[in-house]
């Protein structure tokens, strides 16, 4: 069930699970550079995120931001996004160090 984005700013953030990992990209994940070009994607949306985020808090501080839940759920966003992003990444230098001990 997707979330529903609060004001204009909002709609302009990634509002469902894989939106926000960026598997709603048309470029594909198949292939040797299939992984790369998903996490490239996710931190992509990350830092755009992190960057809305950034700015709502900002906004908030300085008593231009009317409501407090957009910087409230911009941040949670940034911070999921974040800890998926790097929960991912981990799993490949998993991954990764799995085969290479195979190997050896």
């Amino acid at each position: 069930m997707p979330i529903e984005a609060i004001g204009a700013l909002g709609a302009a953030l990634p509002t469902t699970a894989a939106g926000l990992a960026g598997a709603d990209r048309a470029a594909p994940t198949t292939g040797p550079d299939g992984f790369g070009t998903a996490l490239t994607g996710a931190l992509e949306d990350l830092q755009a995120l992190q960057g809305a985020s950034d700015e709502l808090a900002i906004r908030a501080v300085s008593g231009d931001l009317t409501d407090i839940h957009q910087a409230t759920l911009a941040s949670t966003r940034a911070q999921v996004t974040l800890e998926l992003v790097a929960t991912i990444r981990n799993k490949g230098v998993d991954a990764f160090n799995e085969i290479m001990r195979m190997q050896a």
